[in-house]
């Protein structure tokens, strides 16, 4: 598969491991819910990694000072969890980025036609200038939600490139229509699996995780 945007999938032995954990079907909700989070903390770190803005400064220590770096409070970031799946990866994010204004889009799909449509909708009319955005939705499948999510998000100002995605599980389908539409985008990811059974579920994958994650 030729993609154009750039898709990571860190090869690190808490993510390999929380995946794992995940994808067992004999998984309990309240460890499945702790594995999503987990996942969802570990994704984060690596999505951020050479994305956060940082200040230079000095500090005065004990004994001293020295230069120091902090993360720069004055560009705005925003977490987007997709509900209701990406509530259970919403922890994890948070307790890396524990300033991050949370919006919430809350998207269905339609098990017989397999398009998506929205339920609730609480982002701005626009974003401020520069703003990052770190989307959480733990499966890429068929692509129509995150599609959706993506046109929401870039018609109220935010620039492709100053989005992330964290996926548990992403699919070939999805990342192509995302590739062919916003190469500026990078993506990160637990695994890529091989494909979609007929009813737009990712094989292996790890079933529907709003329904795991929730006891529904």
């Amino acid at each position: 598969m030729s993609l154009q945007l750039r898709v990571y999938v860190p090869e690190h032995p808490l993510i390999k491991h929380w995946l794992a954990v995940a994808r067992d079907a004999n998984t309990p909700t309240v460890l499945f819910k702790t594995a999503m989070s987990e996942l969802g903390r570990w994704l984060t770190y690596e999505a951020t990694r050479n994305w956060l803005p940082t200040i230079e400064t000095t500090v005065q220590t004990p004994l001293s000072t020295c230069d120091a770096t902090f993360i720069n409070p004055e560009v705005p970031m925003g977490v987007i969890p997709i509900l209701r799946a990406g509530l259970a990866l919403l922890d994890g994010a948070q307790n890396i980025l524990p300033v991050a204004s949370t919006y919430h889009l809350g998207l269905s799909r339609n098990e017989s036609t397999l398009e998506a449509s929205c339920y609730l909708n609480n982002l701005p009319d626009r974003f401020p200038p520069q703003t990052k955005i770190l989307i959480l939705e733990p499966m890429l499948a068929t692509g129509g939600s995150i599609m959706m999510a993506m046109k929401e998000i870039t018609s109220r100002g935010v620039d492709p490139a100053e989005i992330r995605i964290v996926s548990v599980v992403a699919s070939p389908p999805a990342l192509r229509q995302l590739s062919e539409n916003y190469q500026d985008l990078q993506i990160y990811s637990a695994i890529i699996d091989e494909g979609l059974n007929s009813k737009g579920y990712i094989v292996p994958g790890l079933g529907d995780a709003g329904d795991r994650a929730f006891g529904t």
